[in-house]
């Protein structure tokens, strides 16, 4: 046994049993009902230490134990990084110019929402018997919310963007940055601690959080940007891929050896590529780690729940989580109405906010090791953790709706602003901006027509910013890379490249995930032109075609023709050579 072990992969077990979940169980969840998130968590709860392996070991002659996950906080440890590249998707999407404008969300309404709420929830704990150190440790751990749990809500909802999704984005952030004092906080209450420690601990955390802060933000972009252009000149998208997880776990390895968040680091790194030529290209290469990793880490959450606590203490348990969301959602709502949010704002807010979140578990953890929570309690307010974040999935689109009733109800105005670039539609989707996709630009922006361009070749994008071009590095036979785009709200997307297989793929993708957009496409040739309207291009032009008409009409005039008669004489050619590509594609169709 013990050599079959050490030849098996690590993990390979936890593996199968979270491809199973996400394949096979939450599917079927989601059929009764329930969404991805609430799906994981129920899993989580059946695969988890205090699930299925609570049965007989071998009931039904079945070994149970193949069927549960047997080291929960190492599946934990990894499940960690779902929530950093969510972060990381965040960031990419909010500008430092954004950031900026959110800075009275994010410093004055997020840290009072800590602050208050803490202070509210140690309150409760010493009324509620528990000693002064206890329900500090508590009050301080309780306050924090789930970032992942509520973000992927709002991502999911398209409420991101939204006001209310501001509200809340910016109360998380300012959670995220208040971990490492949090944690401090809770270390000075060991009995074993030094007195005076904790305002020593704190101003070096500060400081030296500060200083990674700032280095990651000034340095990112001067050491980033010529790393990913050199990269990107390789056009290996393998290549391209483990440079852009390098600087993501990097910067949150960075973040994390400081105190700070792994999260953090992660949303940092997306802020420095949030404004480059990048940034499509990478939100498209990080989303399917993001949506693995997140499901992995709602299924760690699940498995932290103990059912037997909700047989055992079931009065107990519903104080708890019933106290908590009253507390946490009423301290909300009041900063929000202070801080003058609209009514319907602070209501989403403060409910979507009200549950406990994952880096309370982490302060829950810490507190019962050191003993300054008693182990019963923590087991209780571990148990309420999970229970709250499933409420939040199964409530949040009753919550949605209550705010849509409020703001209808209100006349609340309509939020102007916006997280992401969501707002962008009626624009042009350029592919490929060498020589013709430039002329195409020019023209475009001589005339206001809201454009962008996307190329794969590096050296092309990074002279066209430096010129002011919206040009992205991004490779638009990705259906990730359509969406981030906007490509179905796109007026006409126009294909540039001189490739005709790539131009043929990128009218295949658009068409298989049913965007309708008109598109005009680069061919090569007559076939190459048959090719790429039968695949459903509006209009094809044939860059060999044109030239030879343009050559044909100076060489007419050469000739002695007067210019407009040999305008009209290449003018009847250009048509007919058009009528029979087109009448060549529809007998094509017909036979077909």
């Amino acid at each position: 046994m013990e050599h079959e072990a050490s030849h098996s992969l690590p993990y390979l077990k936890e593996a199968l049993i979270f491809l199973v979940s996400a394949g096979v169980v939450v599917p079927i969840l989601q059929r009764f009902g329930l969404n991805s998130i609430l799906g994981y968590l129920v899993a989580g709860v059946v695969v988890g230490p205090f699930g299925v392996i609570t049965l007989a070991d071998n009931a039904f002659g079945f070994p149970i134990e193949m069927m549960t996950i047997s080291d929960p906080e190492g599946v934990a440890k990894i499940a960690e990084l779902g929530v950093v590249f969510l972060l990381f998707v965040i960031g990419i999407e909010l500008s430092g110019p954004r950031l900026w404008a959110m800075r009275r969300l994010v410093f004055g309404l997020g840290l009072a929402q800590v602050v208050v709420t803490a202070a509210a929830l140690a309150g409760a704990g010493i009324l509620a018997g528990l000693s002064t150190e206890a329900s500090i440790a508590i009050g301080a751990s309780l306050a924090l919310s789930s970032t992942a749990i509520v973000v992927q809500l709002l991502v999911g909802a398209g409420r991101l963007a939204s006001a209310s999704g501001q509200v809340m984005f910016s109360i998380l952030l300012m959670q995220d940055i208040a971990v490492v004092p949090v944690i401090l906080v809770i270390e000075s209450l060991e009995p074993t601690a030094a007195d005076g420690s904790l305002w020593q601990s704190l101003v070096m955390s500060t400081l030296l959080a500060a200083g990674i802060i700032a280095t990651i933000l000034f340095a990112g972009r001067r050491v980033i940007g010529p790393l990913f252009r050199f990269v990107g000149a390789r056009q290996d998208r393998d290549m391209f891929t483990a440079a852009a997880l390098l600087v993501i776990i990097g910067t949150a390895a960075a973040t994390s050896m400081v105190g700070l968040s792994m999260a953090l680091g992660a949303f940092l790194a997306g802020l420095v590529f949030a404004d480059t030529e990048f940034s499509h290209q990478l939100e498209a290469e990080i989303a399917p780690f993001k949506g693995l990793l997140l499901g992995l880490f709602f299924l760690a959450v699940g498995m932290t729940i103990d059912p037997r606590v909700l047989i055992q203490q079931p009065l107990t348990l519903a104080a708890v989580v019933g106290g908590v969301i009253a507390i946490k959602a009423l301290s909300i709502i009041i900063l929000c109405l202070i801080t003058r949010q609209s009514l319907a704002v602070a209501l989403e807010s403060g409910l979507m906010l009200a549950q406990i979140g994952e880096f309370s578990l982490v302060g829950l953890s810490l507190a019962a090791a050191t003993g300054v929570v008693p182990p019963d309690v923590a087991r209780v307010l571990v148990v309420a953790a999970g229970v709250t974040m499933a409420l939040t999935g199964a409530l949040a689109t009753p919550i949605q709706r209550l705010s849509r009733w409020v703001t209808l109800h209100t006349h609340a105005p309509a939020p102007a602003m916006s997280l992401t670039s969501a707002e962008m539609e009626g624009h042009v989707i350029i592919a490929g901006y060498g020589r013709i996709g430039q002329s195409i630009g020019e023209l475009l922006e001589q005339r206001h027509v809201p454009f962008i361009a996307l190329d794969l070749n590096a050296h092309t994008v990074a002279r066209s910013r430096a010129h002011g071009q919206p040009v992205y590095f991004g490779d638009m036979r990705r259906p990730d890379v359509l969406h981030n785009s906007r490509a179905h709200l796109a007026r006409a997307i126009v294909l540039t490249m001189d490739n005709p297989a790539a131009n043929a793929a990128v009218i295949r993708t658009l068409r298989v995930h049913n965007v309708s957009t008109p598109v005009v496409a680069r061919a090569r040739d007559r076939a190459n032109a048959r090719e790429l309207y039968g695949l459903g291009a509006n209009e094809v032009v044939l860059e060999a075609f044109e030239a030879s008409l343009q050559m044909g009409e100076e060489t007419l005039v050469t000739l002695g023709f007067p210019r407009d008669a040999a305008h009209v004489i290449i003018g009847e050619q250009r048509e007919n050579g058009r009528r029979a590509l087109t009448d060549a594609v529809g007998s094509v169709r017909h036979h077909s």
